[in-house]
């Protein structure tokens, strides 16, 4: 510690020093004051879920985190305390708005250091206090923003990661670039956030940590290790009440049990636990799966914040129509979005009744129609016809000026039917609305088409806060164009409520 401090200070500062010798002493102990959940000043300690955190963390941590555990208090108390307690060390928090950046600042980094005993905070004294940064005279600082890519920091933590890449994928992407690297190996980086769908970074940084445990290998110092804690692991969350479970809430629980990361840990809801959840998911509504998530999986099925279709998905879920989809004896069709230069992404679909099976997807780009014709060779499925949109007749700059068509038909991609120009976007949006209550997709070929029918959204307005009336273009509108060429082809029945089963089984082998 810098400074000098007189004897009834010396005194004090002793005292500290026997009551909280170490950095798990002062935060299991009291040591620093937050605000509770009604705003009053109380003496922080650990709970369960924050002590498991820190001595489970690695360095390098991604955090999917269900609400109300307070993962993001630790997080920062632990980067504020290595500030006080270890000279020349630079600390920074990244939010992913700099109004929530400097809330966080206010309410936990500076209101814990600004209630810490006088005497302690005259021998380590913040000779810069800002909205955004404190620097303290051991040469040690903390500081807040939206990027933090200049500079270098030994502690770095990234909130609501999730959020930023749904939002700014941009900025998401300068996170990773720019503040990232300003943070040495063997330091610690801690990313933690609610998942936002499979938009972005955040999901590949959580599915990343997850193969690396599964597998079970061991983590170098670049590596990210993932921690999870799931609504039922929390013991506050329980009601001592009956409560009525509706068909549907029973399903949701038989089937949550069953999943193997239940199964596994040998997971039974109590009858508390069970009316905790039905009476909160009433108030969460379809967020549920996305602030207090069973399980991983579930936490990412959430839908991504001004996605076109989140009603859509929910009830296709719902209604079980993600699953494994027999490949019929019958002919195959194709639906396409063709990229010049972009994606080209491909849907395959068999027709049974009244119900449209997605049972396959293919999706790639820089190739020319050569490639794509053997990609679909290689399925072996008996074609029938391949739909594209209106653009495959338009001709192509260059020596033999020919149309996608032309080139298509040429290497053995045919019929080619071209689909009619629909009048707007939106037209093309409600026409995929109207068609999805008749679709099935197979829950493993066509893993990628449902990441992009859930992430199709919106763009963002950054200067006016709201979502502009146009989608965004980014990785998953391609994947989600050939899922609109099915349902702008012909005209749509509208159902509202699609079977709850596969009645045909037969079907050849599995591709």
């Amino acid at each position: 510690m810098a400074g000098a401090a007189v004897a009834p200070e010396l005194a004090l500062l002793d005292e500290i020093r026997k009551r909280f010798p170490t950095k798990l002493d002062r935060l299991r102990g009291g040591f620093y004051d937050i605000k509770d959940k009604q705003g009053k000043k109380v003496p922080f300690r650990m709970n369960e879920h924050q002590e498991q955190f820190l001595a489970e963390r690695h360095g390098m941590d991604v955090v999917l985190k269900a609400r109300q555990l307070g993962y993001t208090t630790v997080i920062q108390l632990d980067m504020l305390d290595d500030c006080l307690f270890t000279p020349n060390l630079s600390a920074g928090v990244i939010a992913h708005n700099l109004v929530d950046a400097k809330a966080f600042f206010k309410d936990k980094i500076k209101f814990a250091y600004d209630n810490l005993p006088l005497a302690f905070r005259k021998v380590v004294s913040a000779d810069n206090d800002s909205a955004e940064s404190l620097r303290f005279n051991n040469g040690s600082s903390i500081r807040v923003g939206v990027s933090l890519r200049s500079g270098t920091l030994q502690r770095l933590h990234v909130s609501e990661y999730g959020k930023l890449c749904a939002k700014f994928p941009d900025r998401a992407e300068e996170v990773k670039t720019g503040a990232f690297n300003t943070v040495a190996v063997g330091m610690n980086i801690t990313v933690e956030s609610t998942a936002e769908g499979r938009a972005g970074e955040f999901h590949g940084m959580v599915k990343k940590a997850r193969r690396l445990e599964d597998e079970g290998r061991q983590l170098t110092a670049l590596d990210f290790k993932f921690h999870f804690t799931a609504w039922w692991q929390d013991h506050g969350n329980v009601l001592d009440a009956d409560v009525v479970e509706t068909t549907e809430m029973q399903e949701y629980f038989a089937k949550t049990l069953a999943h193997p990361y239940l199964k596994s840990r040998g997971v039974e809801f109590t009858r508390e636990q069970r009316a905790w959840y039905v009476k909160k998911a009433e108030q969460q509504g379809d967020k549920m799966t996305q602030e207090h998530p069973s399980h991983p999986d579930e936490a990412f099925e959430a839908s991504v914040e001004g996605a076109y279709f989140s009603k859509q998905m929910l009830k296709v879920r719902s209604q079980g129509r993600i699953c494994r989809i027999p490949i019929l004896d019958i002919p195959v069709y194709t639906t396409w979005d063709l990229g010049v230069g972009d994606a080209m992404t491909i849907c395959f679909w068999q027709d049974v009744g009244m119900e449209r099976r997605l049972i396959d997807y293919y999706e790639n780009s820089g190739e020319g129609f050569a490639h794509y014709a053997k990609a679909l060779a290689d399925k072996g499925y008996n074609y029938s016809e391949h739909f594209m949109p209106h653009d495959a007749d338009h001709r192509r700059l260059g020596k033999d000026a020919k149309s996608a068509r032309q080139h298509a038909e040429e290497v053995g991609i045919k019929p080619v039917r071209v689909v009619p120009r629909i009048a707007s976007e939106q037209d093309g949006i409600e026409a995929s609305r109207q068609y999805l209550p008749s679709v099935w997709i197979d829950e493993e070929r066509c893993q990628r088409l449902i990441d992009c029918l859930d992430s199709y959204r919106k763009e963002w307005d950054e200067k006016l806060g709201v979502w502009k009336d146009k989608p965004l273009h980014d990785q998953f509108s391609h994947g989600y164009k050939a899922f609109e060429t099915a349902a702008v082809r012909k005209p749509v029945v509208k159902r509202e409520n699609a079977p709850v089963h596969i009645p045909s089984t037969v079907m050849v082998a599995r591709r």
